[in-house]
């Protein structure tokens, strides 16, 4: 990884050409940068109907390749829907808009080939629209609670161009951490209280109220070594902070710069900057801690601004005085010692050893030590319909789900059986670190992860099917290297494949279909063939898409078919004469199935019921049947060391390699 030099600049508002020419020249005198980052409105608004731009037309000049960048750019959405044009052109290239221009996701990260990690917010905010059940697309202007959450659960992840081959995948693989940090992050709306603690002046008084907190809780949990916004008021103008810090991450050093449009209308008397040139190199764990830059201040986002004083002169009984109002409170009294640290010099209020927990002390909830039960990262945990997790062993009686009290069971409660009420509420989301499947989830099995591409990875499961160590020497076990029991998941959290909006879904199912293909190549070379089958469950809001892909001997191929109807018939489960139709019945989230992909290719569909009882071991349990492993149905009794693990995930990796798409 190496140093990597980037230029941003302001809003072009449909002045591609001119912005452009401009780009080469800061190039020429100034560079050579390795990336251009293009805030805000890149194109400016857009016309009525999508014929209405002609072929002269800049953003039709740019889609057909005639209009060049200079330097590869990378653009987002600001506050007016794309043009048409512009959004065909993403659906069908995953973001190449030509050449050298890449339209970021509205909720995407990407990782550059020199190791800086990019995130990206879109679109405007409104209060009105952000409670929306919906990730909106770039047909609105406006990004919701859902766009959020989505760009958190990709934290880890890379959204790349499809044209380009950036190796940095390969070093997701490798360093793969619970961390959510970034070190760029772009946005239109500017964070809450971004301007409390600073000095800096603003340039037009009203931008002291324009934050929201969306983009605030975002930065709380990324931490962008630089973040850039264009939404300084309208017309936009330059403002610069003085750089904060997060203690607790290695003293780590944050910058927020909010820059001027290159384009369209511009304030009164001198135009204010449009562009930012800066060099930044990736960190590591190991990396050593930055400097404290000499005039930075209190972290906003960690601190709150002392309240104002009413002007009486006096101070009030039994209040420790503050400071000048940019520090905490004044030293102790002669003779004070913290009760923590027993240093003199501060409250121990004050203390920055007050948030650590003392050595040995180990949290109840998850075992660990280095933080408190309430700072405890799994002690919000939440079952599959938004109750509480149940512990380890639990099996619902109402419908066999291992993930949720019967208490909180829609079937049981659907009777009256489940709590006093007879009925509950709408289950609760489960957040993107809560969720047991987003690469965010500090809890997430990393060490299994065997692939990631640009929309999806692949990965082991805990306790796979296919017995590699014990049990290894069955005479139904497939001969595939490190078992070949693996999981495609997406990388953005969806609950379903068909809940995946139709402007986002493309890619994501099209990668599936190629690892799904490169797994049946895989598993064919070493005499087996595939099986996947997806579980897709809509009642309980809350779970992450993924399809399961299991190797059975080629000798039993033609068994799977039947075993499927068998064990359906027994459990009173139909599946539909007309497959496809019944997929296009759940599109957009319409409903909950479960579906099968047999070693033929033909597919079998099952429609769920709204409150009928299906249990999500269904698949599991005809597998084990069809290669006579019953006594691997619960994956809880076939888990292994995590020794065992890597060794089945790097036999895995060496044989995959070949096929693997991502490669």
């Amino acid at each position: 990884m190496s140093t990597a030099k980037v230029l941003t600049v302001g809003s072009a508002v449909g002045s591609i050409r001119d912005l452009f020419a401009k780009i080469k020249s800061i190039d020429d005198k100034h560079g050579k940068f390795d990336l251009v980052l293009c805030l805000g409105d890149f194109f400016g608004p857009p016309k009525d109907a999508a014929d209405a731009y002609e072929e002269d037309h800049e953003v039709m000049q740019l889609l057909n390749g005639r209009l060049e960048a200079p330097v590869e750019c990378y653009i987002m959405q600001g506050e007016y829907p794309l043009p048409a044009p512009v959004i065909e052109k993403f659906a069908k290239t995953g973001g190449a808009l030509s050449q050298n221009v890449f339209l970021l996701h509205k909720s995407g990260v990407l990782t550059t080939a020199q190791g800086i990690r990019i995130a990206c917010l879109a679109g405007v905010y409104d209060s009105n629209v952000y409670a929306s059940e919906d990730a909106l697309g770039f047909t609105s202007p406006y990004f919701t609670s859902k766009t959020v959450e989505k760009l958190l659960a990709n934290t880890l992840t890379t959204s790349k161009p499809k044209e380009q081959n950036y190796t940095s995948l390969a070093s997701i693989k490798s360093s793969s951490t619970s961390s959510q940090l970034v070190d760029i992050f772009i946005s239109n709306a500017w964070p809450s209280g971004i301007t409390h603690f600073s000095s800096a002046p603003l340039p037009a008084p009203e931008l002291a109220s324009i934050g929201v907190e969306p983009v605030a809780e975002i930065v709380r949990k990324t931490k962008p070594r630089y973040h850039f916004t264009s939404g300084g008021g309208h017309p936009p103008r330059f403002w610069e902070r003085e750089p904060y810090t997060w203690d607790e991450d290695n003293g780590r050093v944050s910058r927020f710069v909010s820059i001027g449009a290159f384009g369209g209308e511009q304030p009164s008397g001198k135009k204010p900057r449009w562009f930012y040139a800066f060099s930044i190199a990736p960190l590591s764990a190991t990396s050593e801690p930055q400097p404290k830059p000499a005039n930075a201040t209190q972290n906003p986002f960690l601190h709150r601004p002392p309240k104002r004083p009413l002007d009486t002169g006096a101070q009030q009984p039994g209040k420790r005085s503050r400071t000048d109002g940019q520090g905490p409170s004044d030293k102790p009294p002669a003779g004070y010692k913290c009760k923590i640290c027993e240093s003199p010099e501060h409250f121990i209020t004050d203390c920055p050893d007050r948030e650590k927990p003392h050595e040995g002390y180990i949290c109840r909830i998850c075992k660990e030590s280095g933080h408190f039960i309430r700072d405890c990262p799994v002690k919000n945990a939440v079952g599959d319909t938004g109750g509480r997790k149940p512990r380890e062993g639990y099996v619902c009686r109402a419908c066999a789900s291992e993930l949720h009290y019967i208490e909180d069971c829609p079937v049981a409660n659907q009777t009256g059986h489940g709590n006093r009420q007879g009925r509950r509420g709408p289950p609760k989301e489960i957040a993107p670190d809560e969720c047991w499947f987003c690469l965010s989830n500090p809890n997430l099995a990393k060490h299994l992860i065997v692939s990631i591409g640009s929309e999806c990875y692949v990965t082991l499961p805990k306790g796979q099917i296919i017995p590699t160590h014990q049990g290894a020497n069955h005479p139904n076990v497939p001969r595939v290297p490190g078992g070949g029991h693996v999981l495609i998941v997406p990388i953005t959290h969806y609950p379903t494949y068909l809940s995946i909006p139709p402007d986002l879904a493309e890619p994501i199912v099209d990668e599936t279909e190629k690892y799904k293909a490169a797994l049946r190549s895989m598993y064919a070379k070493h005499g087996a063939a595939a099986v996947c089958f997806e579980v897709g469950r809509m009642s309980a809001k809350g779970g992450h898409a993924h399809v399961q892909v299991v190797p059975v001997p080629s000798k039993l191929k033609n068994a799977v078919e039947d075993a499927f109807n068998e064990e359906a018939r027994a459990l009173n489960i139909t599946f539909e004469d007309d497959p496809d139709e019944a997929l296009r019945a759940c599109a957009g989230g319409r409903g909950g199935y479960f579906r099968v992909d047999l070693p033929d290719g033909r597919k079998m569909v099952h429609l769920m019921r709204d409150h009928g009882p299906f249990s999500i071991q269904f698949g599991r349990q005809v597998l084990v049947s069809i290669l006579g492993m019953a006594d691997r149905f619960d994956w809880k009794a076939c888990t292994q060391s995590e020794e065992e693990d890597k060794e089945d995930v790097a036999a895995f990796k060496a044989a995959f390699a070949p096929f693997d798409p991502s490669l």
